[in-house]
Protein backbone atom coordinates (compact mmCIF):
# COMPACT_ATOMS: atom_id res chain seq x y z
CA UNK A 1 0.00 0.00 0.00
CA UNK A 2 2.50 2.17 0.82
CA UNK A 3 3.88 1.82 -3.49
CA UNK A 4 0.30 2.54 -4.13
CA UNK A 5 0.35 5.82 -1.55
CA UNK A 6 3.36 6.93 -3.37
CA UNK A 7 2.51 6.64 -6.84
CA UNK A 8 -0.67 8.11 -5.55
CA UNK A 9 -2.80 5.41 -7.50
CA UNK A 10 -6.17 6.38 -5.15
CA UNK A 11 -5.89 10.13 -6.88
CA UNK A 12 -5.06 8.93 -10.24
CA UNK A 13 -7.95 6.83 -10.65
CA UNK A 14 -10.47 9.22 -9.23
CA UNK A 15 -9.18 11.55 -12.01
CA UNK A 16 -9.42 9.35 -14.57
CA UNK A 17 -13.07 8.18 -13.39
CA UNK A 18 -14.42 11.31 -13.41
CA UNK A 19 -12.39 11.86 -17.15
CA UNK A 20 -15.15 13.42 -19.71
CA UNK A 21 -15.18 11.60 -23.16
CA UNK A 22 -17.04 14.38 -25.15
CA UNK A 23 -15.31 15.83 -27.40
CA UNK A 24 -11.94 14.34 -27.62
CA UNK A 25 -11.64 11.00 -26.74
CA UNK A 26 -15.12 10.37 -28.79
CA UNK A 27 -13.80 12.19 -31.56
CA UNK A 28 -10.51 9.68 -31.43
CA UNK A 29 -12.75 6.78 -31.52
CA UNK A 30 -14.54 8.34 -34.51
CA UNK A 31 -11.43 8.73 -36.10
CA UNK A 32 -10.09 5.58 -35.83
CA UNK A 33 -13.49 3.57 -36.55
CA UNK A 34 -14.15 5.29 -39.78
CA UNK A 35 -10.48 4.60 -41.12
CA UNK A 36 -10.82 1.03 -40.13
CA UNK A 37 -14.05 0.66 -42.30
CA UNK A 38 -11.41 2.28 -45.01
CA UNK A 39 -9.29 0.08 -44.82
CA UNK A 40 -11.51 -2.72 -45.27
CA UNK A 41 -11.50 -4.42 -49.01
CA UNK A 42 -14.14 -2.69 -51.24
CA UNK A 43 -14.70 0.11 -49.32
CA UNK A 44 -13.28 2.87 -51.08
CA UNK A 45 -15.29 1.79 -54.14
CA UNK A 46 -18.67 1.65 -52.37
CA UNK A 47 -17.98 5.25 -51.04
CA UNK A 48 -18.06 6.32 -54.75
CA UNK A 49 -20.78 4.13 -55.78
CA UNK A 50 -22.87 4.46 -52.63
CA UNK A 51 -21.93 7.59 -50.28
CA UNK A 52 -25.42 6.62 -48.66
CA UNK A 53 -24.31 2.87 -47.55
CA UNK A 54 -20.82 4.17 -46.82
CA UNK A 55 -22.23 6.73 -44.10
CA UNK A 56 -24.23 3.83 -43.03
CA UNK A 57 -21.67 1.62 -42.61
CA UNK A 58 -19.50 4.19 -40.65
CA UNK A 59 -22.11 4.80 -37.88
CA UNK A 60 -22.41 1.07 -37.45
CA UNK A 61 -18.87 1.44 -36.69
CA UNK A 62 -18.87 4.30 -34.72
CA UNK A 63 -21.98 3.43 -32.70
CA UNK A 64 -22.76 -0.34 -33.32
CA UNK A 65 -22.08 -1.15 -29.45
CA UNK A 66 -24.88 1.06 -28.79
CA UNK A 67 -27.05 -0.28 -31.61
CA UNK A 68 -26.10 -3.62 -30.60
CA UNK A 69 -26.86 -3.52 -26.56
CA UNK A 70 -30.19 -1.84 -27.47
CA UNK A 71 -31.34 -4.32 -29.44
CA UNK A 72 -30.15 -7.08 -26.88
CA UNK A 73 -32.46 -5.44 -23.67
CA UNK A 74 -35.57 -4.46 -26.15
CA UNK A 75 -34.96 -0.60 -26.73
CA UNK A 76 -35.05 1.07 -29.79
CA UNK A 77 -31.98 0.20 -31.76
CA UNK A 78 -31.81 4.07 -33.59
CA UNK A 79 -32.02 5.63 -30.05
CA UNK A 80 -28.17 6.41 -30.36
CA UNK A 81 -29.05 8.64 -33.23
CA UNK A 82 -30.72 10.94 -30.78
CA UNK A 83 -27.56 12.10 -29.68
CA UNK A 84 -27.59 14.45 -32.26
CA UNK A 85 -23.88 15.83 -31.78
CA UNK A 86 -22.46 12.81 -31.65
CA UNK A 87 -23.92 12.06 -34.72
CA UNK A 88 -22.66 14.82 -36.43
CA UNK A 89 -19.44 14.81 -34.90
CA UNK A 90 -18.81 11.24 -36.91
CA UNK A 91 -20.77 12.35 -40.23
CA UNK A 92 -18.17 15.38 -40.42
CA UNK A 93 -14.96 12.67 -39.37
CA UNK A 94 -16.57 10.13 -41.88
CA UNK A 95 -16.75 12.59 -44.39
CA UNK A 96 -13.02 14.12 -44.18
CA UNK A 97 -11.60 10.78 -43.94
CA UNK A 98 -13.29 9.37 -46.93
CA UNK A 99 -13.97 12.27 -49.22
CA UNK A 100 -11.34 15.13 -47.91
CA UNK A 101 -9.50 16.89 -51.28
CA UNK A 102 -6.11 15.50 -51.30
CA UNK A 103 -6.92 12.99 -48.91
CA UNK A 104 -5.24 14.82 -46.42
CA UNK A 105 -7.23 14.31 -43.13
CA UNK A 106 -6.44 10.15 -43.86
CA UNK A 107 -2.79 10.84 -44.83
CA UNK A 108 -2.22 13.31 -41.61
CA UNK A 109 -3.98 10.88 -39.17
CA UNK A 110 -2.07 7.83 -40.86
CA UNK A 111 1.26 8.13 -39.57
CA UNK A 112 2.00 5.70 -36.79
CA UNK A 113 2.55 8.56 -33.74
CA UNK A 114 -0.80 10.05 -34.32
CA UNK A 115 -2.12 6.81 -34.55
CA UNK A 116 -0.80 5.35 -31.40
CA UNK A 117 -2.08 8.42 -29.63
CA UNK A 118 -5.38 8.15 -31.08
CA UNK A 119 -5.90 4.11 -30.59
CA UNK A 120 -4.91 4.80 -27.21
CA UNK A 121 -7.84 7.34 -26.46
CA UNK A 122 -10.11 4.76 -28.24
CA UNK A 123 -9.15 2.32 -25.97
CA UNK A 124 -10.00 4.52 -22.99
CA UNK A 125 -13.40 4.70 -24.57
CA UNK A 126 -13.63 1.03 -24.30
CA UNK A 127 -13.38 1.03 -20.53
CA UNK A 128 -16.89 3.60 -20.65
CA UNK A 129 -18.32 1.60 -23.25
CA UNK A 130 -17.97 -1.39 -21.00
CA UNK A 131 -18.85 -0.21 -17.57
CA UNK A 132 -21.99 1.57 -19.05
CA UNK A 133 -23.29 -1.40 -20.64
CA UNK A 134 -22.75 -3.10 -17.52
CA UNK A 135 -24.50 -0.67 -15.45
CA UNK A 136 -27.27 -0.37 -17.66
CA UNK A 137 -28.34 -3.85 -17.06
CA UNK A 138 -27.56 -3.96 -13.80
CA UNK A 139 -30.06 -1.20 -13.31
CA UNK A 140 -33.02 -3.57 -14.54
CA UNK A 141 -31.57 -7.36 -13.60
CA UNK A 142 -30.41 -6.70 -10.13
CA UNK A 143 -28.78 -10.07 -9.90
CA UNK A 144 -28.38 -11.02 -13.29
CA UNK A 145 -24.46 -11.50 -14.00
CA UNK A 146 -24.68 -13.11 -17.44
CA UNK A 147 -27.29 -10.19 -18.76
CA UNK A 148 -24.73 -7.74 -17.46
CA UNK A 149 -21.82 -9.94 -19.05
CA UNK A 150 -23.60 -9.84 -22.12
CA UNK A 151 -24.62 -6.34 -22.40
CA UNK A 152 -21.28 -5.24 -21.24
CA UNK A 153 -19.47 -7.51 -24.34
CA UNK A 154 -21.98 -5.89 -26.60
CA UNK A 155 -21.83 -2.00 -25.56
CA UNK A 156 -17.87 -2.84 -25.74
CA UNK A 157 -17.43 -4.50 -28.98
CA UNK A 158 -20.55 -4.17 -30.64
CA UNK A 159 -18.90 -3.06 -33.93
CA UNK A 160 -16.89 -6.52 -34.19
CA UNK A 161 -19.85 -8.56 -33.19
CA UNK A 162 -22.17 -7.00 -35.65
CA UNK A 163 -19.58 -6.97 -38.44
CA UNK A 164 -21.20 -9.06 -40.92
CA UNK A 165 -24.24 -6.89 -40.94
CA UNK A 166 -21.85 -4.29 -41.32
CA UNK A 167 -20.39 -6.22 -44.00
CA UNK A 168 -24.00 -6.72 -45.92
CA UNK A 169 -24.46 -3.30 -46.28
CA UNK A 170 -21.51 -2.97 -48.62
CA UNK A 171 -22.51 -6.06 -50.40
CA UNK A 172 -20.01 -8.04 -48.80
CA UNK A 173 -21.07 -11.47 -47.45
CA UNK A 174 -18.50 -13.21 -44.99
CA UNK A 175 -20.39 -16.05 -42.68
CA UNK A 176 -16.50 -17.35 -41.89
CA UNK A 177 -15.89 -13.81 -40.77
CA UNK A 178 -18.39 -14.14 -37.52
CA UNK A 179 -16.32 -12.63 -34.53
CA UNK A 180 -18.03 -16.25 -32.38
CA UNK A 181 -15.82 -18.28 -34.55
CA UNK A 182 -13.17 -16.83 -34.59
CA UNK A 183 -12.76 -13.60 -32.02
CA UNK A 184 -10.39 -11.23 -32.16
CA UNK A 185 -8.42 -9.30 -29.63
CA UNK A 186 -10.56 -6.30 -29.18
CA UNK A 187 -13.45 -8.44 -28.60
CA UNK A 188 -11.09 -11.12 -26.21
CA UNK A 189 -10.75 -7.92 -24.51
CA UNK A 190 -14.24 -6.82 -23.88
CA UNK A 191 -15.19 -9.91 -22.76
CA UNK A 192 -12.87 -9.77 -20.22
CA UNK A 193 -13.88 -6.61 -19.41
CA UNK A 194 -17.03 -7.32 -19.02
CA UNK A 195 -16.57 -9.94 -17.05
CA UNK A 196 -14.81 -8.13 -14.37
CA UNK A 197 -16.90 -5.08 -13.93
CA UNK A 198 -19.93 -7.37 -13.68
CA UNK A 199 -18.34 -9.20 -10.79
CA UNK A 200 -17.04 -5.93 -9.01
CA UNK A 201 -20.80 -4.73 -9.91
CA UNK A 202 -22.11 -7.83 -8.03
CA UNK A 203 -19.93 -7.43 -5.22
CA UNK A 204 -17.98 -10.45 -6.45
CA UNK A 205 -14.76 -8.80 -6.73
CA UNK A 206 -13.41 -6.89 -3.90
CA UNK A 207 -12.38 -3.99 -5.70
CA UNK A 208 -13.50 -0.23 -5.61
CA UNK A 209 -15.06 0.45 -9.24
CA UNK A 210 -12.63 3.51 -10.01
CA UNK A 211 -9.57 1.15 -9.21
CA UNK A 212 -10.58 -1.45 -11.56
CA UNK A 213 -11.21 1.54 -14.77
CA UNK A 214 -7.75 2.78 -14.02
CA UNK A 215 -6.34 -0.92 -13.81
CA UNK A 216 -8.13 -2.29 -16.65
CA UNK A 217 -7.53 1.14 -18.72
CA UNK A 218 -4.05 1.06 -18.15
CA UNK A 219 -3.89 -2.71 -19.54
CA UNK A 220 -5.46 -2.14 -22.80
CA UNK A 221 -3.45 1.33 -23.18
CA UNK A 222 -0.17 -0.43 -23.22
CA UNK A 223 -1.18 -3.54 -24.41
CA UNK A 224 -2.75 -1.85 -27.48
CA UNK A 225 0.61 0.02 -27.83
CA UNK A 226 2.98 -2.75 -27.82
CA UNK A 227 0.96 -4.14 -30.38
CA UNK A 228 0.98 -1.71 -32.77
CA UNK A 229 4.88 -0.48 -31.63
CA UNK A 230 5.98 -4.40 -32.32
CA UNK A 231 3.63 -4.91 -35.50
CA UNK A 232 1.89 -7.97 -33.49
CA UNK A 233 -1.64 -8.94 -33.80
CA UNK A 234 -0.95 -12.26 -30.82
CA UNK A 235 -3.20 -11.50 -27.53
CA UNK A 236 -1.36 -11.66 -24.54
CA UNK A 237 -2.99 -14.48 -23.30
CA UNK A 238 -2.57 -16.68 -25.76
CA UNK A 239 -0.48 -19.01 -23.90
CA UNK A 240 -4.03 -19.39 -21.41
CA UNK A 241 -6.01 -19.79 -24.33
CA UNK A 242 -4.10 -22.48 -25.62
CA UNK A 243 -3.68 -24.61 -22.44
CA UNK A 244 -7.23 -24.11 -21.30
CA UNK A 245 -8.66 -25.32 -25.06
CA UNK A 246 -6.14 -28.52 -24.89
CA UNK A 247 -7.10 -29.31 -21.01
CA UNK A 248 -10.70 -29.04 -21.60
CA UNK A 249 -11.93 -29.24 -25.48
CA UNK A 250 -9.21 -31.37 -27.06
CA UNK A 251 -9.78 -34.68 -25.50
CA UNK A 252 -9.09 -38.28 -27.13
CA UNK A 253 -12.05 -38.83 -29.09
CA UNK A 254 -13.69 -42.32 -29.72
CA UNK A 255 -14.77 -41.47 -33.28
CA UNK A 256 -11.01 -39.76 -34.29
CA UNK A 257 -10.46 -43.25 -35.58
CA UNK A 258 -13.64 -43.48 -37.53
CA UNK A 259 -12.72 -40.35 -39.25
CA UNK A 260 -8.83 -41.61 -39.48
CA UNK A 261 -10.18 -44.27 -41.47
CA UNK A 262 -12.49 -42.58 -43.44
CA UNK A 263 -9.88 -40.30 -44.79
CA UNK A 264 -7.58 -43.23 -44.91
CA UNK A 265 -10.00 -44.99 -47.69
CA UNK A 266 -10.94 -41.65 -49.38
CA UNK A 267 -6.57 -41.08 -50.10
CA UNK A 268 -6.46 -45.03 -51.38
CA UNK A 269 -9.63 -44.09 -53.90
CA UNK A 270 -8.04 -40.96 -55.05
CA UNK A 271 -4.74 -42.53 -55.59
CA UNK A 272 -6.36 -45.62 -57.56
CA UNK A 273 -8.51 -43.76 -59.74
CA UNK A 274 -5.05 -41.45 -60.31
CA UNK A 275 -4.09 -44.68 -61.49
CA UNK A 276 -6.55 -46.07 -63.99
CA UNK A 277 -6.85 -43.13 -65.23
CA UNK A 278 -2.62 -42.83 -66.11
CA UNK A 279 -2.79 -46.41 -67.33
CA UNK A 280 -6.01 -46.20 -69.61
CA UNK A 281 -3.87 -42.87 -71.17
CA UNK A 282 -0.64 -44.67 -71.99
CA UNK A 283 -2.87 -47.43 -73.24
CA UNK A 284 -4.73 -45.51 -75.50
CA UNK A 285 -1.67 -43.23 -76.48
CA UNK A 286 -2.46 -40.28 -75.91
CA UNK A 287 -4.72 -38.56 -73.20
CA UNK A 288 -7.58 -37.34 -75.58
CA UNK A 289 -7.78 -40.29 -78.14
CA UNK A 290 -10.68 -42.65 -77.09
CA UNK A 291 -10.83 -46.11 -77.97
CA UNK A 292 -13.53 -46.98 -80.47
CA UNK A 293 -16.71 -48.31 -79.41
CA UNK A 294 -16.92 -52.64 -80.75
CA UNK A 295 -20.03 -53.42 -80.26
CA UNK A 296 -19.30 -56.87 -80.77
CA UNK A 297 -17.21 -57.71 -78.16
CA UNK A 298 -18.56 -54.68 -75.84
CA UNK A 299 -14.93 -53.60 -74.86
CA UNK A 300 -16.12 -49.72 -74.40
CA UNK A 301 -18.81 -51.19 -71.70
CA UNK A 302 -16.49 -53.00 -69.40
CA UNK A 303 -13.93 -49.57 -69.67
CA UNK A 304 -16.98 -47.37 -68.61
CA UNK A 305 -17.12 -50.03 -65.75
CA UNK A 306 -14.22 -49.64 -64.59
CA UNK A 307 -13.93 -45.74 -64.74
CA UNK A 308 -17.11 -46.04 -62.80
CA UNK A 309 -15.67 -47.76 -59.69
CA UNK A 310 -13.18 -44.91 -58.74
CA UNK A 311 -15.49 -42.35 -59.45
CA UNK A 312 -18.45 -44.13 -57.49
CA UNK A 313 -15.86 -44.67 -54.42
CA UNK A 314 -14.64 -40.71 -54.80
CA UNK A 315 -18.47 -39.96 -54.01
CA UNK A 316 -18.71 -41.78 -51.10
CA UNK A 317 -15.72 -40.41 -49.75
CA UNK A 318 -17.13 -36.88 -50.19
CA UNK A 319 -20.65 -37.71 -48.84
CA UNK A 320 -19.01 -39.80 -45.75
CA UNK A 321 -16.83 -36.50 -45.15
Amino acid sequence: MDLLSVLHFDELSHGLANLSMFPYFDMAHYIVSVMALREQPGALEVSRVSPLACWFSSMLFCFGGAVLSGIMLAEPPVAPLSNSTGVLLASVIWYLVFYCPMDLVYACASPLPLRLVLSGMKEVTRTWKVLGGVTQAHSKYKDGLLVMIAIGWARGAGGGLISNFEQLVRGVWKPETNELLKMSYPTKITLIGAVLFALQQTHYLPLQKHHLMFIYTVFIVVNKSRMMLTGSSTSPFATIESALYKTLFAGYSPYAALTSEVKSACIDNSSMNKTTTTKESSENGSPGQQTPTSPATGQSSSLEAKEESPNAAATNCKKTN
